[in-house]
């Protein structure tokens, strides 16, 4: 058995992986279907990001990406006021829709990405 620990969303999670022998059946017969219900669900709305830590230099607050994506849309501009919590860009991860907010009150400054623009972990987005 090997042991892993996993974060995910700033939560640690402890998991065990049980290793099966090679010829081991892998397949389990499906659940029944849970019965339908009239009641509509509301679509979720995209949630905000928690940054990673915002580097603060000389030129201002790093805005970087928590994970790898892709930029949906830029929602700023440069020189545009912005205040904490509001809606900078919007990275699309595994077909979720990631608003990521500034983290403190400033002006934006130099914009880094552009929409459709493939983004890593970490990789600086914008300045404020």
């Amino acid at each position: 058995m090997k042991k892993y620990e996993i974060e995910i969303n700033n939560e640690v999670y402890r998991v065990t992986v049980k290793e099966l022998p090679a010829d081991t059946d892998m397949t389990t017969p499906a659940p029944a279907p849970a019965q339908a219900t009239e009641q509509a669900t509301p679509a979720a709305k995209p949630t905000p990001v928690t940054q990673p830590a915002q580097a603060t230099s000389a030129s201002g607050t790093e805005v970087k990406a928590p994970m790898s994506g892709t930029i949906y849309k830029v929602v700023v501009s440069p020189g545009q006021s912005v205040s904490k919590g509001d809606v900078l860009i919007i990275l699309e991860a595994m077909k979720m829709e990631n608003e990521i907010v500034a983290p403190r009150d400033g002006v934006v400054g130099e914009i880094h990405v552009s929409p459709n623009e493939s983004v890593q972990s970490d990789q600086l987005l914008l300045t404020i």
